[in-house]
């Protein structure tokens, strides 16, 4: 089993990062640790869900909130830039109780939105680089 470091398109060496080449996954998932919330909510982000980390393809959340699988999800992630939060929107595909009583969610993106996940990324690469 061969293992490879995940370097970013300009170069940056995701710190922690690590491709098994078993893996079937078709983007590389990353560490993306940022306040969240269910767009619908009226709770505030990072009280009742923390993205946790984030592909091209899907995000690994957890929550307070139970979710089944097949649940459609809005989910809006708070940015430190202060502007308008990244939405995305998904199908729940996996769910884990945790011993705290939150749950760890899977979810699928319906489509992948590029240009959506680039401030997303950016922000996430350099937390990692500092």
């Amino acid at each position: 089993m061969n293992h490879y470091p995940i370097v970013s398109q300009s170069g940056l060496k995701i710190k922690g990062a690590i491709m098994d080449s078993s893996e079937r996954r078709l983007f590389d998932r990353f560490e993306a640790r940022f306040p969240a919330r269910l767009r619908e909510s009226s709770i505030d982000y990072g009280t009742d869900v923390f993205l946790q980390d984030v592909s091209g393809s899907g995000l690994h959340i957890t929550t307070r909130q139970r979710m089944f699988i097949d649940d459609i999800i809005s989910l809006e992630v708070k940015m430190p830039d202060g502007l308008d939060p990244v939405v995305l929107n998904g199908r729940v595909r996996w769910v884990h109780p945790m011993q705290s009583g939150s749950w760890e969610v899977g979810v699928e993106f319906h489509k992948v939105d590029f240009m959506r996940m680039h401030r997303l990324v950016r922000y996430a690469l350099a937390s990692q680089n500092n």
